[in-house]
């Protein structure tokens, strides 16, 4: 026979794992200094400029 387990210490094992987990993700995504967001926000603007630089025009006066 083999060994007995307490499915609910191993179900809350579980959702501690699942939420640890969770919180890591939630650090990496938010755990940000103001001077990495706008150092972000920059780049993503500029970035954003550059390809509006490279779009060409479809030859239609608006």
């Amino acid at each position: 026979m083999g060994d007995v387990i307490n499915l609910k210490r191993f179900k809350k094992r579980n959702d501690r794992e699942q939420s640890a987990k969770q919180a890591d993700a939630n650090r990496a995504r938010f755990g940000r200094t103001k001077a990495e967001r706008t150092l972000d926000e920059r780049r993503k603007d500029r970035a954003a400029d550059l390809l509006d630089q490279h779009k060409l025009d479809d030859g239609e006066a608006s």
